[in-house]
């Protein structure tokens, strides 16, 4: 871990919640870097904002982006080759660590270089709250779903959403 890079990554958050003037709840508490514990932790703290899962993957040709997403949901990479363009794959913990300076586990959507492309599963916009870890693995945050366009709107980030999945009926 980086410990001057995470650090940036959580006070771009905290500016970011104030620029874009949004309401949102902190706790800190022992690092999460696994879904046990943060099954564990989030019954103790008595969480009800929906996890989210950032998967951070290379994009074939060069460059990164970063798949906002909820933490029970599956990377369809078919999906997000047809809104990118090019394929794409799960970087390596060494990789993405020296590239955004997050741990495994507690990759951040928000304050990453501007030149890595955020792609949104729209199935986060179908949950009331959401949380995330803002780079340190030892803290999570929340707000309203209804806010996540607003605060992507103040990123510098290009950000595209992925389709919504279509349920096929076998009647």
């Amino acid at each position: 871990m980086q410990p001057e890079k995470i650090e940036h990554i959580y006070q771009s958050n905290l500016e970011l919640f104030s620029q874009a003037n949004v309401n949102y709840q902190q706790w800190q508490h022992e690092p999460i870097l696994d879904f046990e514990a943060d099954e564990r932790i989030g019954k103790e703290l008595g969480w009800t904002a929906a996890p989210t899962k950032s998967l951070f993957m290379k994009v074939k040709g060069g460059g990164h982006c970063l798949l906002l997403t909820h933490r029970d949901s599956r990377l369809n990479s078919k999906l997000v080759k047809q809104v990118l363009g090019k394929r794409v794959s799960v970087c390596s913990h060494d990789e993405m660590m020296a590239a955004i300076g997050c741990a495994p586990g507690a990759v951040c959507p928000f304050g990453l270089p501007a030149d890595i492309t955020l792609l949104v599963d729209p199935i986060v916009y179908t949950y009331q709250e959401l949380m995330f870890t803002p780079g340190k693995p030892d803290m999570t945050f929340a707000f309203a779903s209804a806010d996540l366009k607003r605060l992507l709107a103040t990123l510098p980030n290009r950000v595209l959403s992925l389709p919504a999945k279509v349920e096929v009926s076998s009647n």
